[in-house]
């Protein structure tokens, strides 16, 4: 045998085989479905949280968001902590303004009169498992591991014993919990393996005083005893038990490795629907089965927008922006389309509170299942730049169903919502917040619902009487009627009130523009001028005014005057008017020289302020939009290097402690203005102009990819890709969009939803002659 030939043969064969294998393992990479939960990371931020920040076991917008909790005494700087070293319980409401039915496994002799110090236990941290749809964590106290998942309305535990003896599930029926206090409960045994009941949540509720959550428990096994306590002394067996302070112990005996499983159904209607709920989405004991389809309905949701390249800590924080965007904000009706209705109670809770709940039926569709879903919900406040936007791209579906939540409202109790608590109103923040959503809705082309009736709906609210100019939070005496006839809103916090009122009147003349309805496009767009009563012709900055015309101060720094801002931040909330604000400064390169020197001032502290204080804050809602101006004033390259300053500094974070500014991240207000700015694109006017426009900057992603919905948009998808794409190649040189060269900052909306694909070229160094000449500025009520 020639030795040199069959070497040869061997190289050659092993070369083959070589390259054979690499593309089968590029073939298998490239075919391979990628697990986007699995860039979740619900820790983060979450050491700075509000009760209903973080969440695990739930699915979109469920209503069910079944969580840990180790902090339960006040909304602000609670729920569940990464750095807490013990659970005080399992609860399945962790909502806006609403809590409740609080469970906590247990072993062995516990006292549950002695309350939460009783009962708690601490947690094994390093075999705990937090993902979107699943939570698995051992306590140490009682050797339960607890696993936890769900369905929209059904909250699920898989309780595995490591000691034999008795298996306590405590339901904890009272006491405080977030925002909210537990009160006039009730549990009644229905069999020996199920349970139902209600908690009456109050106290510190905005809105309505008093909301009724029913439940209905199952376990897999019939428990042996069914005891009670009512405030400090235990009861013994019973098989129901009501009033104040109250609870009840579901007890099971165990042996080592035993597991035990129960389901929790909730409803806002009644326990009869809670049943419904349980029957209807929860038939079998498969905790697997459940464990994967919230998996799969995460993976679907999250994976409308495909991203690539960028860092691992890039694309960690981006998937987790989108969760909490699609997160916070919960459904209230039952499978069969029951919500409660609460309209009836006053705004806050010493206003009205008389009232008294309506069960109400949403429309059904000829599957007999509900058109759409009616929500509960923080504020819309400011929403235009961050939710409705990332909503409207990807989940127009969503957009159509809060319309038509806001309009169930509207009906019921002839207002729209600002932060609807439990189907009623609640006077959180200012303004009519919704306009920017309805308006920017029916401008997309998302028409899910009666137009006419809209449009009625937000003239109604937006002159006296209506949402508008009810009192809120922070402008306790609004004066709208003065806004209207002296040009601004003389009140203590005037000047913030008098911002959003013009940008929300202007939004609502170009609806009624496009509609065909003069008087009323006349009507707003007069008003959305007002602002310009408050501009201070000397500093250049938005100051208030008392009613005698005087101006109130003109400190930039101060808060005074505001809601939640103070001049150097909220001078720029004039979004439909930013050709208007840039003549009065001066000029565009006035304009962009104050812009800029804010952000520098600002660079310091990484972005982030108190409410009211600092140039800019990227913490809070008042300034999200003003990285994003210089485009406005012809200078986009300045837009492109501070929002990816903004985006890693203030949001860059993926530990416990960083991610959204360290204060609020408001229901994924603070994760959409951060996947907005990774994905490269804005929109300042919110989508609100009669022919709206995607403003363009630089993604921190080689590849970002949306998927359209064919029910609303006629295109498969839209692209954008990146060339030369890193840290310091920060700055656009060209775009092409579908093939075509690309000479300005921003294209339509109607682009978007035709699909296409963005190509951008990124450098070192600012094109300034890329998207910066006077046809390249969006300064068109049309744009």
């Amino acid at each position: 045998m020639n030795p040199i030939i069959t070497t040869r043969s061997i190289t050659h064969a092993t070369v083959l085989l070589a390259i054979l294998l690499a593309l089968s393992g590029v073939f298998a990479e490239s075919t391979q479905a990628v697990d986007f939960v699995d860039y979740v990371d619900p820790w983060i931020e979450s050491n700075k949280s509000r009760f209903f920040f973080f969440a695990s076991a739930c699915r979109p917008f469920g209503m069910v968001n079944l969580s840990p909790d180790s902090r339960i005494g006040e909304a602000w700087n609670s729920g569940y902590h990464y750095s807490d070293p013990e659970i005080l319980g399992f609860s399945h409401v962790h909502a806006w303004m609403l809590s409740g039915i609080t469970v906590m496994p247990t072993s062995g002799s516990v006292d549950p009169t002695q309350g939460v110090d009783g009962w708690k236990s601490s947690k094994n941290t390093s075999t705990e498992i937090v993902k979107p749809g699943y939570h698995k964590v051992r306590l140490d106290k009682y050797a339960i591991q607890v696993e936890l998942t769900s369905t929209d309305r059904v909250g699920f535990y898989r309780l595995t014993h490591e000691n034999p003896g008795t298996s306590t599930v405590l339901f904890n029926l009272s006491g405080h919990l977030g925002q909210s206090t537990m009160r006039d409960s009730h549990i009644r045994r229905v069999s020996r393996t199920e349970l139902e009941g209600y908690v009456t949540m109050t106290g510190r509720i905005w809105g309505p005083h008093k909301v009724r959550i029913y439940f209905v428990a199952r376990f897999d096994k019939p428990f042996s005893h069914l005891k009670g306590w009512k405030g400090k002394s235990n009861l013994g067996s019973l098989t129901e038990n009501s009033g104040e302070g109250i609870g009840a112990r579901v007890e099971h005996p165990v042996a080592a490795g035993d597991i035990l499983q129960m389901k929790v159904a909730i409803s806002y209607t009644s326990m009869a629907n809670a049943r419904l709920n349980l029957d209807t989405e929860l038939d079998h004991w498969n905790f697997d089965q459940v464990k994967q389809e919230s998996r799969d309905v995460w993976n679907d949701w999250l994976g409308k927008i495909e991203v690539k390249g960028g860092t691992e800590d890039q694309r960690i924080k981006f998937y987790t922006d989108l969760w909490h965007v699609l997160l916070g904000r919960r459904k209230l009706n039952d499978v069969n389309g029951m919500y409660p209705d609460n309209t009836s109670f006053g705004l806050f809770p010493n206003q009205n509170q008389s009232g008294t709940t309506v069960t109400r039926q949403l429309p059904l569709g000829s599957d007999g299942t509900p058109l759409y879903n009616f929500y509960n919900s923080d504020a819309f406040w400011l929403t235009q730049w961050n939710v409705n936007l990332v909503w409207g791209m990807a989940y127009p579906q969503v957009v159509n169903e809060f319309v038509n939540s806001a309009l169930v409202m509207y009906t019921n109790g002839g207002l729209l919502p600002r932060g609807p608590c439990a189907g009623g109103y609640t006077g959180i923040m200012t303004g009519n917040s919704v306009t920017p959503l309805i308006v920017g809705a029916y401008m997309k082309g998302i028409r899910g619902y009666d137009v006419e009736e809209a449009f009625e709906a937000l003239v109604v609210n937006h002159r006296p009487g209506g949402m508008m100019g009810q009192q809120g939070k922070w402008s306790n005496n609004a004066d709208l009627d003065a806004y209207i006839t002296q040009g601004y809103d003389p009140s203590p916090g005037g000047a913030g009130t008098t911002l959003e009122f013009s940008y929300q009147d202007w939004c609502l003349a170009q609806m009624a523009a496009k509609l065909g309805k003069t008087a009323e496009y006349h009507e707003f767009m007069s008003r959305s001028d007002h602002w310009k009563n408050l501009f201070h012709p000397d500093h250049k900055f938005i100051f208030p005014k008392d009613e005698a015309g005087q101006w109130r101060h003109t400190n930039p720094l101060s808060g005074r005057g505001f809601v939640e801002a103070n001049s150097w931040q909220a001078t720029w909330f004039v979004s439909h008017d930013l050709p208007g604000l840039a003549r009065l400064m001066g000029g565009h390169d006035a304009f962009c020289s104050k812009l800029n020197a804010a952000f520098e001032q600002a660079a310091d502290q990484n972005f982030v302020s108190g409410y009211g204080s600092g140039t800019v804050s990227y913490a809070n809602q008042p300034g999200c939009s003003n990285a994003h101006l210089f485009t406005y004033a012809g200078k986009p390259w300045l837009t492109q290097y501070w929002v990816r300053q903004v985006n890693e500094k203030a949001y860059g974070g993926v530990t416990p402690d960083l991610g959204y500014g360290g204060h609020d991240e408001d229901q994924g207000q603070m994760g959409g203005v951060s996947a907005l700015m990774s994905m490269g694109l804005f929109s300042v006017k919110g989508t609100c102009a009669q022919n709206p426009i995607y403003e363009i900057t630089s993604p921190v992603f080689e590849s970002v990819v949306i998927h359209l919905d064919d029910r609303y948009y006629p295109g498969k998808q839209f692209k954008i890709t990146t060339l030369n794409n890193s840290r310091d190649n920060m700055y656009i040189q060209s775009a092409r969009l579908n093939g075509q060269p690309l000479n300005r900052a921003w294209f339509h909306h109607s682009q978007f939803a035709a699909g296409g694909h963005l190509q951008l070229t990124l450098g070192p160094d600012p094109n300034t002659a890329w998207g910066g000449d006077a046809d390249g500025i969006p300064n068109s009520n049309l744009r």
